[in-house]
């Protein structure tokens, strides 16, 4: 396995809570039907799981995290909303535990770009789904990323991160990837999209600025990138301001792209 890039600061975890079926998942919601098994890769805090649990109720949802830390986390979600068909594991994702043609649907948001190897998940996805189930991916693509007013400091940033991330093992431009990812791990029947989160009001560039200046500063990301050299805690500093300077100012857009697909076993 990779080392996870982001890791579990509550500045990171504020930014995942933010995700919803709905905001995440769109591309996969209309081949979902009430009662089919889903297997969630890469739970995280479970704003999405539980989302995806009542669209298939009574169907069961497999919640799984590389650890038992992260799986608390997705726990704590699950039993604040109660739900009742959701089973928590954990596991690793190139070698899941779990017998051939298991589930209906396997999902994973945002996961293959912080594996070792995408291509051998995805064949685990494929193995565990039954015949004629699918697979749902979603990731981000970062060198895809853009904004205005042009920044120096968020080039930065960006330029910082992918080093980071690529220094964890990781791919941030897996969005692009993805189709040839699914082609190697054995899969005929694929649907490509793709789709963004837009920042723009002044509450949501607030939230999003002032979410990353935190993050650059006091998240793993921040820890790695000085602990390696990539940055020193001055840089991360004007990159924080950068992020404060671009949500405040009333031109501030932010668009970040995701790669999707949909493959059928």
């Amino acid at each position: 396995m990779t080392t996870y890039t982001h890791g579990h600061h509550e500045s990171v975890l504020r930014s995942h809570r933010w995700r919803t079926a709905e905001n995440s998942a769109a591309y996969l919601l209309p081949r979902l039907t009430s009662g089919v098994s889903l297997l969630d890769i890469g739970a995280g805090p479970g704003t999405i799981t539980a989302d995806l649990a009542r669209r298939v109720a009574p169907g069961q949802v497999t919640a799984l995290e590389i650890s038992d830390a992260a799986l608390a986390i997705t726990r704590a979600e699950i039993e604040k909303q109660g739900l009742g068909n959701v089973v928590l594991t954990t596991g690793d994702v190139h070698a899941l535990d779990f017998p051939d043609d298991s589930f209906d649907v396997v999902h994973a948001h945002q996961v293959l770009q912080h594996v070792a190897d995408p291509v051998a998940a995805l064949r685990e996805m494929r193995r565990v789904v039954r015949p004629g189930g699918l697979v749902a991916v979603r990731d981000s693509d970062y060198a895809a990323f853009t904004w205005f007013p042009q920044s120096p400091g968020l080039d930065n940033w960006l330029a910082l991160y992918r080093k980071v991330a690529r220094g964890n093992g990781g791919e941030p431009d897996a969005g692009r990837k993805l189709l040839s990812w699914a082609h190697a791990a054995g899969f005929a029947e694929v649907t490509a999209s793709s789709s963004t989160w837009c920042f723009a009001t002044p509450e949501d560039r607030s939230w999003w600025g002032g979410m990353w200046a935190e993050r650059i500063t006091g998240s793993d990301v921040a820890r790695t990138a000085v602990s390696t050299g990539a940055a020193t805690e001055a840089d991360l500093t004007r990159i924080a301001e950068a992020w404060r300077t671009w949500a405040a100012d009333p031109d501030g857009w932010l668009s970040l792209l995701h790669g999707e697909l949909l493959a059928t076993k």
